[in-house]
Parts: structure tokens; sequence; C-alpha cells
């Protein structure tokens, strides 16, 4: 099993980062790589679709309100890895309340490639994801 994590620091309080982010179906709203986002099983599923029309199924395995964290798994996703489970949370910043930082990681067992390039791979996605919300909360 292989796995990878990206933190970033966002202009914007972790109240207000969770609001953008905490919803499983919100993706659309910071995440270009994703414009498109169907909730299914009473928002437990998300159907996601890329600007390429790829489709990507998650389950939302865990939520925390209070801790601001998500956790979801890949059930259906042209990615070479399999048993994929991920978490987005957002964490507070000691002594600013105008900044948060948001940590996306990753743990998968890669499917016909590398530890290295499914680490990578994920490492990308997520450390483009984020810039993509940092661009968000700054505008």
């Amino acid at each position: 099993m292989a796995s990878t994590s990206v933190s970033r620091t966002v202009p914007a309080s972790p109240q207000q980062v969770w609001d953008l982010i905490g919803g499983f179906d919100a993706l659309p709203d910071w995440l270009p790589y994703i414009p498109e986002s169907t909730a299914l099983e009473g928002g437990r599923v998300r159907r996601l679709t890329n600007p390429d029309g790829e489709v990507i199924v998650e389950r939302l395995v865990g939520f925390d309100e209070d801790g601001r964290h998500y956790s979801y798994a890949i059930l259906d996703a042209p990615f070479p890895v399999t048993g994929y489970v991920s978490t987005l949370r957002v964490h507070p910043v000691a002594g600013r309340d105008d900044i948060a930082e948001v940590q996306w990681s990753g743990r998968f067992t890669p499917d016909g490639v590398t530890d290295d390039e499914a680490a990578d791979l994920f490492a990308g996605i997520y450390r483009d994801g984020l810039e993509a919300l940092h661009k968000t909360l700054s505008a």
C-alpha cells in the first residue's frame, strides 16, 4: 500500500474554508478539474465528471463536522490504483484566525504502476487542487 499527503495554507478562516469544501458534493465550487458532481444515495455517493468526460464515483466513508474533515473511497475511476481512501481536512493555524491549513491525503494500492508513480500522481492532484482552492479563496 502506498500513500501521499499534501498540505497548504489558504487565506480564510478554518470555518470559511470548511463552509466551502466541507460538503461532499461541493468539489465543483472550488476544483476546476471537477466541473460536475451529482449526489447519489442520499449524498453518500458522488458521481464526478472531469473536463475530459471521465467519470469518477466515490463513497463518503467518514464525516466529522466538528473536526472539519471527511474521508471517501473511490468506487470507480480511471486511476491505476485499488483500495483508494482519501481524507480532506481543515486545520486552524495557531495564533491566526484569518488563515487555515488544508491537508489532503490518501492511501491506495498501485495497480500496474509503482508505489512512487501512484503517490506522485495523487500528490500532483492534491497539490493542484489545493492551489485551485487558494485561488478561489483569494478572489
